[in-house]
C-alpha cells in the first residue's frame, strides 16, 4: 500500500522569499526522494551537517522498515504475530509498527499493514511520514534550523513559515513550525492503492486527497491513505471523529 504524494513545487512567497534565499539537498532514499530545504542566514553553513543527519536517519529506517530486502527487520518479523513484533522490533521504529496496527483496528483493516496476507507486512502508507518526524525531533534540537524535510511528498516544516503547492491545483498552503502534509493518489503510478481487507484494487473517481496535521507527517501519511480508500463522504466522517484537528485537500 505504497503512496506517493502529490505535493510538489514547493515554492517561497512574500516575506519568506526575501529573508533569504533558499538552500536545498536531495537524494534517492526509500523508493523515492528525500530532500532538505533551508532559509535563514547560516542556511548555506548548516546544510550540509543538517543534510546529513536527515539522510541518515531516513536510511536507517529503510534498513530496518524496506519491505522488498529479505534481510531487513520487518521482512524477518512478517511471520509474527502484532505482540511479538511490538516487543522485538528495535526501539528506533516502534512507534511506526504501532501506529500501523492501530490505524488497521480503527479502519477496520480498510488500512492494513497485512494487505498483501497474513503472514506479510509492509508498512509503505506509513514509514516515509514517521522518518520524516524522526528528522524533524533531531534538527528541532538544534537552535536556529528553519528547515523543510521531504520524503517522497511527505512534508514538514521546522522553525519559519514555508507555503507549498499542491500538485494538480492551484492551491497552496502554508506550513507553520511543526505542521505536516501528505497526499495520496494514483495519477502518477497508477492503480496502487488497496483496500486492505481484500487487497483488491480501488474503483474510484478521486484524483488525490492531502492531509494537513498540526504536528505528525506519519498520521498525515497514514490518513492520506485511509481517506482515499475511504472515498469524501466516509473520509471526512473519518477524519471528524478521529483526527478533528487535521483538515483534508480532495482532487476529484
Amino acid at each position: 500500500m505504497r503512496i506517493i504524494a502529490a505535493i510538489v513545487g514547493l515554492l517561497l512567497v512574500g516575506a519568506c522569499a526575501r529573508e533569504s534565499a533558499v538552500e536545498r539537498v536531495e537524494w534517492p532514499v526509500m523508493g523515492t526522494v528525500g530532500a532538505l530545504q533551508m532559509k535563514g542566514g547560516d542556511a548555506a553553513k548548516m546544510i550540509k551537517e543538517d543534510a546529513a543527519t536527515v539522510r541518515e536517519t531516513f536510511s536507517k529506517i529503510e534498513k530496518l522498515l524496506n519491505a522488498h530486502d529479505a534481510t531487513s527487520e520487518l521482512s524477518r518479523l512478517a511471520s509474527a504475530d502484532d505482540a511479538v513484533i511490538l516487543a522485538s522490533c528495535d526501539d528506533f521504529v516502534r512507534p511506526c509498527y504501532r501506529a500501523a496496527f492501530k490505524f488497521r483496528d480503527v479502519t477496520d483493516g480498510r488500512f492494513n499493514p497485512r494487505w498483501r496476507g497474513a503472514k506479510t507486512l509492509d508498512l509503505g502508507a506509513i514509514a516515509k511520514g514517521y522518518a520524516v518526524d524522526v528528522a524533524s525531533r533531531q534538527l528541532k534540537a538544534k537552535p536556529g534550523v528553519k528547515a523543510l524535510i521531504d520524503l517522497g511528498g511527505n512534508l514538514k516544516a521546522v522553525g519559519g513559515d514555508w507555503m507549498v503547492a499542491i500538485a494538480g491545483s492551484e492551491r497552496m498552503v502554508t506550513l507553520k513550525d511543526g505542521m505536516a502534509c501528505a497526499t495520496s493518489g494514483e495519477y502518477f503510478r497508477g492503480r496502487h492503492i488497496r483496500d486492505g481487507r481484500s487487497g483488491a484494487e480501488l474503483k474510484t473517481k478521486i484524483f488525490s486527497v492531502t492531509v494537513i496535521h498540526p504536528d505528525s507527517a506519519m498520521i498525515a501519511d497514514a490518513l492520506s491513505t485511509i481517506m482515499f480508500i475511504l472515498g469524501k463522504e466516509k473520509g471526512d466522517a473519518f477524519l471528524k471523529t478521529h483526527h478533528p484537528e487535521s483538515t483534508a485537500i480532495w482532487l476529484e
